[in-house]
């Protein structure tokens, strides 16, 4: 089978949004390329175990390689990439270039250039992100590690909103406790509630390739006796309360479900949001206060934060 491959030439705010539009419109598969990566510096005891090729990276913004199957309507999906793209100016998100190429690949080639990106990354003192494909030997005996193969949808452990949202989820998720994960993606921070402790975690997504992607990491990683994946948009229609409720998603999406975020957890329960662009920042909190929430912590990683929330 033949794949167009569009390389998006923007910036780091566009990324989750334009990501997200592209598996929206048929994508099977996304490779960021972040120079940032080259330099980032994730603690004084840990870091990357990895090295990257600068050559494989962009002199400055980002670039978003979206894969798309030669198909008939291709020619339209990606002219609906490109205007949901340019859309994005009405929530004030800067494109940057905005410049867009397409070139074609074989399958032979897609299956295994995107690999090279993705390696066993430490994202805090106990948790390792690997790759099902990688030989990764644990450093420490209190060392979890999260096997990932990310498959179709986005979300492999290493951008910054993933990363802050884990190093929450380690302050606040104990022993038995019931998470919501909205947005599940991979299901990556499912995976990582449940060997973290909790009793019971419900996983939901919009999108039916993530939901399937999350459920093959939730089952290779041996947590599907804790972790439940279902298709659900937001909080829409779900019972019950939660101790914690996790989000990384985009700041525009969050706003939509505070309210309901918060009528969804317990008394003294948290809200771990993340996705949030520095400068949607106060607009988050603002909302969050309003709701009822208090703040108990910022974290911040480049551009981006993460709001630890109590009810």
């Amino acid at each position: 089978m033949k794949w167009c491959e569009i390389s998006i030439h923007t910036t780091h705010e566009a990324v989750e949004a334009i990501s997200y539009i592209c598996h929206e419109n048929g994508a099977s598969g996304v490779v960021i390329e972040d120079p940032k990566d080259l330099y980032r510096v994730w603690d004084t005891e840990y870091g990357e175990v990895y090295e990257l090729n600068p050559d494989d990276y962009p002199k400055d913004g980002v670039i978003i390689k979206a894969y798309l199957p030669v198909t008939s309507s291709l020619v339209e999906n990606i002219e609906a990439i490109k205007e949901a793209i340019n859309n994005l100016v009405q929530y004030d998100i800067d494109l940057g270039r905005n410049s867009v190429q397409v070139n074609e690949v074989n399958e032979e080639d897609w299956a295994t250039a995107w690999k090279k990106y993705y390696h066993p990354v430490k994202v805090s003192e106990r948790i390792t992100i690997v790759p099902t494909w990688e030989e990764y030997e644990p450093e420490r005996k209190d060392e979890m590690i999260v096997e990932l193969d990310p498959g179709m949808a986005f979300g492999t452990g290493t951008h910054p909103t993933t990363v802050m949202c884990i190093k929450a989820l380690e302050k606040v998720v104990e022993e038995g406790m019931h998470v919501i994960d909205v947005g599940t993606g991979s299901g990556i921070l499912s995976i990582v509630c449940a060997k973290l402790g909790a009793g019971k975690v419900d996983a939901y997504d919009l999108d039916e390739v993530a939901v399937n992607s999350a459920k093959m990491n939730i089952e290779l990683n041996k947590v599907s006796n804790i972790v439940t994946v279902k298709q659900n948009n937001l909080l829409e229609n779900i019972t019950g309360q939660a101790d914690v409720i996790v989000a990384n998603l985009l700041a525009e999406i969050i706003l939509r479900f505070i309210d309901d975020a918060y009528l969804k957890l317990k008394k003294n329960g948290w809200f771990v949001t993340s996705g949030i662009i520095k400068t949607k920042q106060k607009e988050i909190e603002e909302r969050l206060v309003k709701a009822g929430f208090t703040i108990e912590e910022v974290l911040q990683m480049e551009d981006w934060v993460a709001i630890i929330a109590k009810k």
